[in-house]
């Protein structure tokens, strides 16, 4: 009786050890698990990547509008830019060549890589490419139209295997459009038009919304009116200002039709500093010296294709045409720079240098522009090409026609 009395205790002892060993084994056990939880590093998820491509022909905010939407339905943005002899079977010729079109692309701050000579249909080979090769999740596209030669989408193989996304297309412009603007510039300067210049200037300018400004003695230049809301100009801007110590370069200009050369020059001045101010001048300031037929853009167009360049950090919309001494305490500016490739030198006058005060503080540099371009040179491309432009801008019409009839237009985000 004595020893089966005595073993209850002991047992009930053992069991009592065998649990709280298995609850403190339990806690050691979830401890250390969560323990390698902190101390492993977490997996890291693979960023979207998306594709986006275009002849990019004359780029335009219109184009940026475009490729910042792209982004923002990725984490990287990979841009294809049609080749020249694709785009010539396809649409006629292009006003800037593949060389210039890549620096454009290049140059938008929302693009993280480029690449040069894509097709302009998405074949099946090329898709399977972006998808092994270059990892895309997601073939990007306007709303506007892309038709082949032959009346079929370009982007049929995209959409029929699911990895098709649409944006919205900027309204207010395109390339066609500011074709015609300069093709009525041009009418302005000539007195005598051709049958054939006068024809091409109908087919670019019919059916934009432009209207007559006074733009000086005889003038009858028609300009856009496009007005930008506040909030597409904070999507371009940066989000960062000039920090207090920051060397600030300071760069001004008409910046009309932004092209390559522009691109090049601001380039080379943002390297010489933290911080690139950029002034746009107002179209009043660009009529006084350039004649009423300019600008092509207005002020807020070539403001916004100004800020969608990477190496512009801020504009100063409607600047000055004079660099003065409280302009550059304003904005405490170190250094003020000037390209020796522009429509205007007149960093080299004598008097009425708009550079005088800042020469004369030892704070201007002139800079050897990489690329002999202006927007003189677009406009003389479109006159000597204007006949393949006239059957490029029907084409495009006939197609474009067949695809909004019966659709309304939507400004895109």
């Amino acid at each position: 009786m004595g020893s089966e009395g005595g073993g209850r205790p002991e047992n009930v002892q053992q069991s009592s050890r065998f649990v709280a060993t298995w609850i403190v084994g339990g806690a050691v056990l979830g401890l250390s698990v969560l323990g390698l939880r902190f101390v492993l590093p977490k997996k890291k998820k693979r960023p979207i990547r998306v594709y986006m491509d275009g002849c990019f022909d004359m780029m335009h905010y219109g184009h940026c509008n475009a490729l910042r939407q792209a982004r923002a339905l990725g984490d990287q943005l990979v841009v294809g830019v049609v080749s020249d002899a694709e785009i010539i079977a396809n649409k006629g010729p292009p006003v800037t060549p593949l060389h210039e079109r890549m620096i454009m692309v290049g140059a938008v701050k929302w693009v993280d890589e480029v690449i040069s000579d894509a097709p302009y249909a998405i074949t099946e080979e090329f898709m399977r490419k972006l998808f092994d090769e270059y990892n895309i999740d997601y073939i990007i596209h306007g709303d506007d139209p892309c038709l082949l030669p032959d009346g079929t989408d370009a982007y049929a193989l995209a959409k029929k295997v699911g990895r098709y996304k649409q944006i919205k297309r900027t309204e207010g412009v395109s390339s066609t459009d500011i074709v015609g603007r300069m093709l009525l510039c041009v009418r302005e300067r000539t007195t005598v038009d051709s049958p054939s210049h006068a024809s091409l200037q109908r087919q670019f300018s019919h059916g934009h919304s432009q209207k007559s400004d006074d733009g000086g003695a005889g003038s009858d230049t028609r300009v856009s009116h496009f007005l930008p809301t506040s909030r597409r100009i904070v999507q371009f801007s940066n989000s960062k200002g000039a920090g207090p110590d920051a060397r600030i370069v300071y760069i001004d200009g008409a910046f009309d039709l932004f092209h390559a050369g522009h691109v090049e020059i601001l380039r080379l001045a943002r390297g010489l500093g933290d911080f690139l101010l950029v002034g746009i001048h107002t179209d009043q300031t660009v009529s006084a010296n350039r004649g009423g037929h300019r600008p092509i853009m207005n002020l807020h167009e070539r403001s916004l294709s100004v800020l969608a360049c990477r190496y512009a950090d801020e504009v100063i919309i409607g600047a000055p045409g004079e660099v003065s001494k409280d302009m550059i305490t304003t904005f405490n500016i170190s250094l003020v720079v000037h390209g020796t490739v522009a429509e205007d030198n007149d960093f080299q006058k004598e008097t009425g240098n708009p550079y005088a005060v800042p020469i004369s503080m030892g704070i201007f540099q002139v800079l050897d522009s990489p690329l002999d371009i202006t927007t003189s040179t677009i406009i003389r491309r479109i006159v000597s090409n204007h006949e393949a432009y006239q059957k490029r801008n029907e084409k495009k019409a006939a197609s474009e026609k067949r695809y909004y009839e019966g659709k309304s237009y939507v400004s895109g985000d």
